[in-house]
């Protein structure tokens, strides 16, 4: 299971009413967080999840409201006596970035690791899950994330008694370890299904549409994506600044043949965005305006 929690959901700046953009995963006891914009920790302590058992930070872009929120942060998890390293991924230059920020976070009590992404898509096994980045059309280098827990196929009694395999190795080769017992090497695939149905997660804020992102997300269980604008003539100002109109977003769903789509990332000029939801769903019936602490669990199919 994946616990989903979108913490804030706007754009630009923060409103009373609506914190700057970030979301939160859980999964098998880690935590990852995407984007940290100003305000992150407060809703977060309103969501009631802990922010000191955060493992992974990944980060889009480095504009304010995507990375604001990072310092006092980290100052809050080295006050919560977290040793323990966190891993942080972002566009090249986040080492850079990130200890600029720290000027007032000089001393933590835990060590950074970076991952700077240099390529067009880039996939990482973290956590227990895949953390697969690709490349999106923003105005600076942007990226957007796709989380994906995969399942390995039903274990078969019948191939490994067939194949006089050792009891005591079913539940290695069942967790997909490969096994030797004396001369004879064992592997996961003599015994297992074809690999069953997983979970998947895709996130892109700040972006025009475009094919990889369509590709990056396809077939996703949850399609978490920027809605900056709800009119039709904002497209123009859109395109000039490389964002997204919910329409867009909405189109990109569909095309991607995604499950369901969370609206975010919201201009501070878009006071109610569920106004906008009627003609949205004309488009992909599955859209959802997300709101502060959005919050979900994706499970397996049985």
């Amino acid at each position: 299971m994946l616990d989903v929690c979108l913490l804030g959901t706007g754009g630009m700046m923060p409103l009373p009413y609506r914190w700057l953009t970030a979301l939160m995963l859980r999964y098998n006891g880690s935590n990852i967080l995407i984007d940290c914009g100003e305000g992150t920790q407060i809703t977060l302590k309103k969501q009631g999840w802990s922010f000191k058992s955060i493992d992974v930070i990944c980060f889009t872009h480095y504009h304010g409201d995507h990375i604001s929120g990072l310092p006092g942060m980290l100052l809050t998890m080295g006050n919560s006596d977290r040793t323990e390293p966190i891993t942080m991924i972002g566009p090249k230059g986040l080492e850079r970035v990130v200890t600029g920020l720290r000027v007032i976070a000089p001393e933590l009590p835990f060590e950074i690791k970076f991952i700077e992404l240099t390529e067009t898509t880039q996939t990482f096994d973290m956590c227990g899950l895949q953390i697969e980045a690709y490349k999106v059309k923003h105005n600076v280098l942007c990226y957007g994330y796709s989380i994906v827990v995969s399942r390995l196929g039903l274990f078969d009694v019948n191939k490994a008694k067939s194949q006089d395999i050792p009891v005591k190795l079913w539940s290695h080769l069942q967790k997909g370890e490969v096994t030797v017992d004396g001369d004879i090497t064992y592997t996961p695939d003599m015994v297992m299904g074809p690999a069953r149905k997983g979970i998947k997660l895709a996130y892109c804020t700040d972006t025009r549409p475009t094919q990889l992102i369509t590709d990056s997300v396809r077939e996703a269980d949850l399609f978490i994506c920027e809605g900056m604008d709800g009119e039709d003539e904002d497209q123009p100002p859109a395109i000039e600044n490389k964002h997204m109109t919910m329409k867009e977003a909405a189109q990109l769903a569909k095309e991607a043949r995604v499950t369901e789509l969370w609206l975010t990332h919201y201009s501070p000029a878009v006071t109610y965005p569920s106004e906008y939801l009627k003609n949205l769903v004309k488009v992909f019936p599955k859209t959802i305006m997300g709101t502060d602490r959005m919050t979900t669990t994706l499970k397996f199919e049985d």
